[in-house]
C-alpha cells in the first residue's frame, strides 16, 4: 500500500490500447514519471476470437503474450516503486497468464503477489444461459454453437484483489473501463453506491483505454499537435476522491492532450449518452471538459446512475471461410468490364446453382476516365472487389482465387488483379448479448489460492432522475456551401460489433447549433452511401458540442466477418468530414 493512498489523486497510466500496440509503452510509462498503477487494454472483440484460435492449438495459450514481454521489461521497477499492474491481458486464460507473470518474477528475483480474476468465461454454461442470449442488435435467438462466450465483468473483483495486497492483477474479459475503475475504487475506498465517483472513473477509463488515441493519435485536427515527429506519449488519468479527473501525459513526450483530443476519445465506440458498465451507468451527457494547463484536461461533473441488472456478453462462433480478389478496371467501359468478368468468374466456378451455398459479394468503385486524362493510370482505374464466403473451404479457397487469375488472358482489356491467388481464410461471427448479472460467477483468486466471490451490485434506484443538459439556444454559424465539413467539425469513428459509430463535434457553440439543426440521421445517410439502407440512431451531447450516430448493421455480422471496405469503420468519420456542406434553406 502506498503511503499516499487516499491523500491525493491516484495516477493511473495506460500502456496498451489493443493487442499489438507499442511494445515499449510500458517501459515509457514506468520510467517517464511518477505513476501509481500501470494498466492496459488488450481485448478488442476481435481479439477474443484470435485468442480462441491460439488456445485451440495450444491449451496453455489464450492470453496476450505481448503483456508478458512488457512485464519482463518493467516488473522489477514496478516492485521497487510500489506500482501496481492491472491488465485484462489474461484473455481466455487469466490463470495461465498470472502464472507466467509469477515465473517472470521468480526469474527476475522480484517478490510480487499476483492475483487473477475469472468468471467471465460462460462456455460451460451455454445451454443453461442460451434463453437469455438473444442478439443484442437483432433480437434473434442464439441457435449456433459458440467457440467463446465471455461476460464483461466489472471493477469490484479488481478492487478486492488490490485490497487483499495483490501487486499484479490479471483479468479476463472485463469492461475496458474496469481496469481503471477498480484501482480508483481501491485507492479511495469507494462504496458501491458512490455513483457519481464511479461514473467519473468510467469516463476516465474510457478516455485512456485506447492509449495514444487520447494524446493525438487518429485526431482530426492533427495540425494542432506540436511535434508530430515524436511518437505520442500514452495517457495518464489523475483521479480525485469525487471521481473528477485530469487527463495528462508524461512531460517531454510527443502528442497532445487537449479538450479536442479528449472529446474525440469520449465519442469513440459509444452509443447513447447513458453509457452502461456493470458497476454504474455513466452519463456522458454530463461530462464537462476544461483545459487547465498544457496537456492537462479536467473532467468534472460526471453523474452516475445505478448499476444495470444485466451485463454484456461477447460471443463468437465460426462463420466458415472467405476469400477476396480485386480486379482493376482501367479507362473506358468500366461497368461493362465489371459485368463481363463477374459473369465469367461465376461461370468458371460452376455457375450460380453450385455457388448457392456461398455468399458472393461484389463491390465496384468506379472512377470515370475522361478522354485524355493526365493524372496517371491509377486515377483512371476502378476496382471490382469480389468476396466469397462459404462453410466449405474448398469452394472459396484456391478454386476461387485461381479461377479469377485464370481469366487474365481471356477477359476484359487491361485485365490485372491486385494480388496473386491465395487460400481462403477462416472467419468468425460476433454475437453480442446480455445476461442477468446474477448469472455471472465473478471470482478473485489470490496467489495463495484463496478465492473471493464478487456479488453483483444489488438493484437500486436514484432518488430523482438525472436531467439531460439542454441544447443551448445560439444563433447558428453560417457555413460556406461546398466546403468540406471538416473545416468546422472533428469526427471519430469505430466499430461496435456489426454497428459503426461516428461521433462529430464542433469547436464553438454557434457551430454546434448548425450541426444540431442540420446533421440529421437522414442527412447522414445521404452523405454516407454505404449507410443509405441502414438504421441510423442519433444522440445529442450538448455538453461536448457533439452528436453521435450509431449506424446499425453497417459492418454486417462484425469485424471478423465484415466485407466492408473499412472493416472497422475507423476512417468513416474522416470520410464524413470530407463531404461538402449543403444549402440549408
Amino acid at each position: 500500500m502506498s503511503a499516499d493512498q487516499g491523500t491525493r489523486p491516484i495516477r493511473i497510466a495506460n500502456c496498451s490500447g489493443f493487442f499489438g500496440d507499442r511494445i515499449s509503452a510500458a517501459a515509457e510509462m514506468v520510467n517517464g514519471g511518477p505513476i501509481d498503477v500501470l494498466t492496459g487494454d488488450w481485448l478488442a472483440e476481435l481479439t477474443m476470437l484470435i485468442l480462441w484460435k491460439q488456445k485451440a492449438r495450444n491449451s496453455e495459450a489464450g492470453y496476450a503474450s505481448t503483456f508478458l514481454t512488457q512485464m519482463e521489461q518493467v516488473l522489477g521497477t514496478c516492485a521497487d516503486r510500489g506500482i501496481k499492474v492491472v491488465a485484462n491481458a489474461g484473455g481466455l486464460n487469466p490463470a495461465g497468464c498470472a502464472e507466467k507473470v509469477r515465473e517472470i518474477a521468480e526469474r527476475l528475483g522480484v517478490t510480487v503477489s499476483v492475483a487473477h480474476v475469472e468468471g467471465d468465461d460462460l462456455m460451460d454454461r451455454i445451454e443453461e444461459l442460451r434463453p437469455q442470449l438473444a442478439n443484442l442488435d437483432t433480437g434473434a435467438p442464439l441457435e449456433v454453437n459458440p467457440v467463446s462466450a465471455n461476460a464483461y465483468l466489472g471493477a469490484w473483483g479488481i478492487e478486492r484483489a488490490l485490497s487483499e495486497g495483490a501487486d499484479v492483477v490479471v483479468t479476463g474479459r472485463v469492461t475496458d473501463a474496469s481496469v481503471v475503475v477498480g484501482p480508483a475504487a481501491w485507492w479511495w475506498n469507494w462504496q458501491r453506491s458512490d455513483w457519481d465517483a464511479l461514473a467519473g472513473a468510467v469516463a476516465a477509463g474510457h478516455i485512456i483505454e485506447c492509449g495514444a488515441q487520447t494524446t493525438g493519435g487518429n485526431y482530426s485536427f492533427f495540425s494542432e499537435i506540436p511535434n508530430r515527429h515524436l511518437p505520442p506519449g500514452f495517457p495518464i488519468a489523475e483521479i480525485a476522491r469525487d471521481g473528477s479527473t485530469v487527463i495528462t501525459k508524461h512531460p517531454g513526450t510527443g502528442g497532445l492532450v487537449s479538450v479536442g483530443t479528449v472529446t474525440a476519445q469520449l465519442l469513440y465506440e459509444i452509443g447513447a449518452p447513458a453509457y452502461p458498465n456493470p458497476d454504474v451507468v455513466a452519463r456522458f451527457d454530463t461530462v464537462n471538459l476544461s483545459q487547465i494547463g498544457a496537456d492537462r484536461v479536467e473532467i468534472s461533473g460526471v453523474r452516475g446512475e445505478p448499476a444495470p441488472p444485466t451485463t454484456k456478453v461477447s460471443i463468437n462462433y465460426e462463420g466458415g471461410y472467405r476469400n477476396k480478389m480485386s480486379f482493376v478496371l482501367t479507362g473506358l467501359d468500366q461497368r461493362e468490364k465489371a459485368d463481363w468478368v463477374s459473369e465469367s468468374l461465376i461461370s468458371r466456378l460452376g455457375g450460380a446453382d453450385r455457388l448457392a451455398a456461398a455468399q458472393v459479394t461484389t463491390d465496384i468503385r468506379f472512377v470515370p476516365a475522361p478522354p485524355g486524362a493526365t493524372d496517371g493510370q491509377e486515377s483512371a482505374s476502378a476496382k471490382l472487389h469480389v468476396t466469397m464466403k462459404a462453410p466449405d473451404e474448398r469452394l472459396v479457397g484456391r478454386a476461387f482465387s485461381s479461377a479469377a487469375v485464370e481469366l487474365a488472358l481471356a477477359n476484359y482489356p487491361g485485365f490485372f488483379t491486385t494480388s496473386a491467388p491465395g487460400p481462403a481464410q477462416s472467419f468468425g461471427i460476433y454475437w453480442p448479448a446480455l445476461v442477468d448479472a446474477t448469472a455471472v460467477d465473478h471470482q478473485v483468486i489470490l496467489a495463495t489460492g484463496q478465492r473471493f466471490a464478487i456479488a453483483p451490485t444489488p438493484p437500486t434506484a436514484l432518488a430523482e432522475a438525472i436531467p439531460a443538459p439542454q441544447t443551448p439556444i445560439t444563433e447558428p454559424s453560417v457555413l460556406e456551401v461546398g466546403q468540406p465539413l471538416g473545416r468546422w467539425f472533428g469526427a471519430r469513428s469505430g466499430d461496435k460489433g456489426g454497428n459503426a459509430n461516428v461521433g462529430v463535434w464542433a469547436r464553438s457553440a454557434a457551430d454546434y447549433a448548425w450541426l444540431h439543426a442540420h446533421l440529421t440521421d437522414q442527412r447522414l445517410r445521404s452523405l454516407l452511401p454505404e449507410a443509405r439502407d441502414c438504421e441510423v440512431r442519433r444522440y445529442e451531447f450538448a455538453n461536448l458540442w457533439a452528436l453521435n450516430f450509431v449506424i446499425v448493421g453497417y459492418l454486417g455480422e462484425g469485424v471478423a466477418s465484415s466485407t466492408a471496405f473499412d472493416t472497422q469503420a475507423k476512417g468513416l468519420g474522416e470520410y464524413l468530414r470530407s463531404r461538402p456542406v449543403w444549402a440549408t434553406s
